[in-house]
């Protein structure tokens, strides 16, 4: 059973695009779908963390807003802190799940219990991914691997019945 969902940022919970404002401001498009599937999935006692390799406060701000437990930011090396927070939290590799895009994901994937993509990932990412998702990065695959993990796990119904 999948107790902690960790996610990669660009080209998984936005669609990868590079956007700047007027004034050199970066701007990520996040999709409401997966965020709403997040917030609730929750409530049937799936966790989540974010583990990218930029540094973004839209970032730091979209994880807050959606009361997401770990933000790691800056990271090189994701099996390090999937290591850390395994030991921190006593969890299994078995219990948590993964979703990436890149190439920087492939490592990642390999040592977690569940692994998935979004449909645009990159070839070599969907060569091992357990999971594809059929919707693109950015545009609900957090949603789909989400939906699917509850599924698999015996939660979806409950929660549904916690949606308000």
């Amino acid at each position: 059973m999948i107790k902690l969902v960790l996610l990669d940022v660009d080209g998984t919970l936005t669609d990868g695009g590079i956007y700047r404002g007027n004034n050199g401001e970066d701007i990520k498009k996040f999709n409401v779908k997966d965020g709403y599937t997040i917030v609730n999935a929750q409530k049937v006692g799936i966790e989540f963390g974010i583990i990218t390799g930029k540094v973004s406060q839209l970032v730091k701000n979209r994880a807050e807003e959606l009361k997401i437990k770990y933000l790691y930011q800056n990271v090189a090396d994701k099996v390090i802190i999937l290591n850390e927070i395994m030991q921190k939290e006593k969890l299994s590799a078995e219990e948590i799940a993964y979703i990436g895009d890149d190439y920087n994901d492939l490592k990642i994937m390999k040592n977690v219990g569940l692994s998935g993509a979004p449909k645009d990932a990159a070839e070599e990412v969907l060569k091992i991914a357990d999971f594809i998702s059929t919707k693109n990065g950015g545009e609900g695959a957090v949603r789909d691997f989400v939906e699917f993990i509850m599924k698999k796990d015996g939660k979806l119904e409950k929660f549904f019945d916690n949606i308000k």
